[in-house]
């Protein structure tokens, strides 16, 4: 099989780098914060469908007449979609039952097939159906949750530019919520071979009226897209001197709301995101230098709570 890609895909510009920029809310420190809501799709997801998909392709394990199937709460369906698109293959996401519709309908829009799983299964049922179509002949998994190239994507991607971009090349702290864990995990592997001397720090969200408990960390239904599987990438031993940040749901939604107001169309995990590098900000103290992600964009959360107060 040829290298060369598939499709339209080839002639995308794939190597701008996303914003970097410092933010503060109120009177709190600020933080750096990496703008992946620009990304094409409108999340930071676009870097592992892209990175998985074209090294499948370059190592002939993905050929032009397969489909691609994924689990996702819905970003990186969203990026799958739309990767898939450009390269002419087909999509099939499976979600659980309960998503907001505009994830729905963006995933349809670039040609993808949508299959729902039931709502009481989690994505553990989304993950369970993609391996039983899996099984099928001309199917390519990319099973995020256990692929390596999910971190691997950040570590070569996402820290490199980080480094590029902060001042003095100096990071002290990262803090990313948890889906699959690759974000997190790529940005301090990266960071940490750059010479960086970095802490890790899960931003955890916590509902305080129900928290569903998931082996190393938690997610509320409020937060999309966080910690809500178990995943295979996110492991104690891959980021020691790991630091753990709760964070309430109510203060990430009303943290997500004000940055929209200051013109950062992101969505909840944003918020969470930002208030647990602030708080890892004020543990290190100082002129410490501390990034997080704001992970995608806001319109694929018009329907949910986020947006109650705008309605």
């Amino acid at each position: 099989m040829s290298a060369e890609l598939p499709g339209c895909h080839r002639y995308i510009n794939r190597t701008a780098q996303t914003p970097l920029v410092p933010v503060r809310l109120g009177a709190g420190p600020a933080v750096w914060c990496k703008l992946e809501f620009l990304n094409p799709s409108g999340s930071t997801k676009d870097r592992i469908a892209r990175f998985i998909l074209e090294k499948a392709w370059r190592q002939g394990r993905l050929g032009t007449t397969d489909r691609v199937v994924e689990a996702s709460s819905g970003s990186t369906s969203i990026a799958l979609a739309l990767a898939c698109a450009q390269m002419g293959l087909r999509f099939t996401a499976v979600l659980p039952e309960g998503v907001s519709g505009e994830r729905l309908l963006m995933i349809r829009a670039y040609g993808g097939e949508v299959r729902t799983t039931p709502r009481d299964q989690g994505i553990r049922g989304a993950i369970a159906e993609v391996e039983r179509l899996g099984r099928g002949p001309g199917t390519f998994l990319p099973r995020q949750f256990a692929n390596p190239d999910n971190a691997e994507a950040h570590r070569i991607g996402t820290a490199c530019e980080v480094i590029d971009q902060i001042p003095g090349g100096r990071v002290d702290g990262v803090a990313s919520g948890v889906g699959t864990g690759g974000t997190l995990v790529g940005l301090y592997e990266g960071l940490r071979e750059s010479g960086c001397r970095v802490v890790p720090a899960l931003a955890r969200p916590v509902n305080l009226v129900s928290v569903h408990e998931v082996e190393c960390c938690s997610f509320s239904a409020r937060i999309p897209g966080v910690a809500d599987a178990l995943s295979e990438i996110f492991r104690p031993e891959r980021l020691p001197d790991l630091l753990t940040v709760e964070v309430r749901d109510e203060d990430a939604l009303a943290a997500t709301r004000e940055l929209i107001r200051l013109g950062f169309p992101v969505g909840p995990s944003s918020g969470l995101n930002y208030l647990a590098a602030v708080e890892v900000q004020r543990r290190l103290g100082g002129t410490a230098q501390v990034v997080t992600v704001f992970p995608d964009r806001m319109e694929r959360y018009f329907t949910t709570e986020l947006f109650k107060p705008f309605a």
